[in-house]
């Protein structure tokens, strides 16, 4: 199945200021996560944001954090965001039947929040080049465990090519030249 702009969200899991650093390449997940982010705003593609535990992991880290309305984030203590009753009632809201997901830590809040989506209705896709944990086998037999329960995996220039549906327009030429080349 393709991503659909109309019917989809993007889906930013605890990428956090003191969880990051922990996380094997954080500084190309949030790199990444940020091209995507900027493509969904600049595509009118809704996005949603969670933190863990703010307390004690802090807040989205700076350079996410100002691409996110503030009141497009959810603090949560639950790892699948649905499980929290605010982020639920957000994904709710939406009515998207499409998730893109992004996030850290790939083996826990972003796989339980995958999968509760997947058994809820949603169809759900985990872009693993913006995901990460602090260890790969971790990242690793989390993408094995999504694929074998139906999550699509895919990559970032997979979204953005799905949102954008076709070449030749003037959305297409101004994400060309601003986001791939």
């Amino acid at each position: 199945m393709l991503i659909q702009p109309n019917n989809s969200c993007l889906l930013v899991v605890d990428i956090q200021e003191k969880l990051a650093p922990a996380i094997q390449e954080h500084e190309t997940i949030l790199e990444n996560a940020c091209w995507l982010t900027d493509i969904a705003n600049r595509l009118h593609i809704p996005v949603l944001a969670s933190e863990q535990y703010p307390q004690g992991l802090g807040e989205t880290l700076e350079p996410l954090r100002h691409r996110i309305p503030r009141e497009q984030t959810f603090s949560k203590l639950a790892f699948a965001c649905s499980d929290d009753s605010a982020c639920a009632d957000a994904l709710q809201s939406l009515r998207s039947e499409q998730v893109v997901i992004i996030g850290m830590e790939a083996h826990v809040c972003v796989l339980q929040t995958a999968m509760r989506l997947e058994q809820e209705g949603r169809q759900v896709f985990v872009v693993r080049d913006c995901i990460g944990s602090r260890k790969a086998e971790d990242k690793n037999a989390a993408l094995e465990r999504l694929r074998d329960n139906g999550i699509e995996i895919v990559t970032r220039e997979m979204v953005a090519f799905e949102w954008l549906r076709k070449a030749g327009t003037e959305r297409f030429r101004q994400i060309s030249r601003e986001f791939l080349r």
